[in-house]
């Protein structure tokens, strides 16, 4: 079940205008203000994942 049918391909491909305005964000710079401030390194030790990760499979099992 892991092969996509050539319509379900298309459909889910970005289209041109979709990829213009993804590089467009991309070459935009980073500008943060009083509702998204950068994250100072005080507050990146206080984060704490909402989500914490899954942890990784057992070697020889599937």
């Amino acid at each position: 079940m892991t092969e996509m049918t050539k319509e379900l391909a298309e459909e889910l491909a970005f289209t041109q205008k979709e990829l213009d305005e993804l590089e467009r964000a991309r070459n935009m710079p980073i500008t943060f203000d009083e509702d998204c401030p950068e994250v100072t390194s005080e507050m990146a030790i206080r984060f704490h994942r909402v989500n914490p990760p899954r942890e990784q499979q057992k070697a020889g099992h599937s």
